[in-house]
């Protein structure tokens, strides 16, 4: 039997968070566990690796799952960002450049971040995970796009989280520039 053939759309949500939570917190133990055993350098190291391989698994799955066409863009990298892990338990939103080439980012809000802060401790130097994390994801949307990242702590403006912006290569090296 099912436990969760007979929940209530209230209850499957909540066990969506659950599920969300659980899977971060099995994230942060194990590169905790990294940490003590390597040391930060390499536990980041072993972290971008992790995600890079975690990231494209995840955007394949979310495509298959929800009929999100390989190859649709920007427009596709958008809903599939909506439905990550992430987005159970993190506060984040999208925004569009006025001419719609570019896709910008934004999450509003980080548990690990926020863990770490409410805990006394700096913010974790997450960019170099997250460039190869965001980036592989989207390309795993669509190959075309490429990302940049406007900010990621420790370097984020106060208060903030991590900011980024994707667009499609469209093979001119100028619109590149910059862009992983």
């Amino acid at each position: 039997m099912n436990a969760f053939s007979d929940m209530s759309r209230a209850e499957l949500l909540k066990a969506v968070e659950m599920f969300a939570k659980s899977w971060l917190a099995h994230d942060g133990c194990w590169f905790l566990a990294a940490e003590e055993r390597f040391g930060l350098e390499t536990a980041i190291d072993l972290d971008t690796r992790s995600w890079a391989r975690f990231a494209a698994a995840e955007a394949r799955r979310i495509m298959s799952t929800f009929d999100i066409p390989a190859g649709g863009g920007l427009e596709a990298l958008e809903r599939a960002l909506g439905l990550r892990m992430y987005a159970a338990i993190n506060r984040q939103h999208a925004e569009w450049s006025d001419d719609r080439t570019r896709l910008l980012f934004y999450m509003d809000g980080c548990r690990v971040q926020d863990t770490r802060r409410r805990k006394g401790l700096p913010d974790f130097p997450c960019k170099t995970v997250g460039e190869v994390e965001f980036a592989t994801f989207a390309r795993a949307v669509d190959e075309r796009i490429r990302t940049i990242c406007l900010h990621c702590p420790p370097e984020a403006p106060e208060g903030r989280y991590c900011g980024w912006e994707f667009f499609l290569d469209d093979g001119d090296s100028r619109s590149a520039q910059g862009a992983e």
